[in-house]
């Protein structure tokens, strides 16, 4: 047996929850615990989800902060919510990244010849990725209140504010992982999910108020489900809760996951 193959079969082994409950959660729990191994195992995924949204927080509030919001201060509370949305928009890229590389490696074609729940590769690595946007978040929020940013609606609003990154993260993450499925190279699978990315990022709510925007780019944010978590999340955070934003919000994760999760698993059950 390679060492490559021991590391493997030692690391789905290791989650000691993987004896609990039914045998297919408990087989995506084994993949989830895999997928955090991978995290420790290589940071350097961790380096642009980590570093790149703090560098934008800090540049962005003090280099356009006092022109676009008056003061530093007032700007840091508009833009932090909008750089959790990029961050984990930006996070759920590593998870086709991550998964075509298992697949060029041969690792997913041992997976399918495995005799386990069919879906549990793809729906643990998925789960696992919590994790990684959880972290991202976190760090941000901790510049964010070195800063300045306040949480005007205390600790329930920033526990329904990470859940909703990361239910808006998980369903995004599919796009990505059916991109995964259909690319031959991780290098692919990030140019075309960048090429995805930038306009729905940028074109956006996230920096600045649409209202100084020509009208056709107004009509772009205002149907942009970047700008609606970000409009949810600013009043989650800012002590003023919308449970119409954050429907709305929900809209976008919950089509994306009914549409590209049947078809990433047909994608990886086909013939290679």
């Amino acid at each position: 047996m390679s060492p490559r193959e021991t590391r493997l079969d030692r690391a789905l082994g290791a989650a000691p929850t993987v004896t609990a409950g039914p045998r297919p959660l408990a087989e995506m729990l084994a993949f989830a615990w895999r997928a955090i191994l991978k995290i420790r195992h290589n940071p350097e995924h961790a380096v642009d989800v980590v570093v790149t949204p703090v560098m934008f927080t800090v540049i962005f509030t003090y280099l356009f902060g006092g022109a676009l919001a008056g003061s530093t201060d007032a700007y840091l509370d508009f833009l932090l919510p909008g750089i959790l949305v990029q961050t984990v928009m930006f996070t759920s890229i590593y998870t086709g990244f991550i998964l075509n590389q298992d697949i060029q490696r041969g690792v997913f074609d041992r997976f399918r010849a495995m005799p386990i729940w069919r879906p549990a590769p793809i729906a643990g690595a998925i789960l696992g990725d919590v994790v990684r946007y959880t972290v991202s978040a976190v760090l941000v929020l901790a510049v964010g209140l070195v800063m300045g940013f306040r949480i005007e609606g205390g600790a329930g609003a920033l526990l329904a504010a990470l859940v909703l990154l990361n239910v808006f993260a998980l369903g995004v993450g599919w796009i990505f992982t059916a991109l995964a499925l259909m690319v031959r190279t991780p290098g692919t699978v990030m140019t075309l999910s960048w090429l995805v990315l930038m306009p729905v990022t940028f074109g956006s709510n996230i920096y600045v108020a649409p209202e100084t925007m020509p009208g056709w780019l107004q009509a772009f944010v205002a149907v942009n489900p970047v700008s609606h978590i970000t409009t949810a999340l600013r009043g989650l955070l800012g002590g003023d809760p919308s449970l119409s934003a954050i429907a709305l919000a929900l809209v976008t994760p919950f089509a994306v996951t009914a549409v590209f999760a049947p078809i990433s698993m047909w994608l990886y059950g086909r013939e290679r």
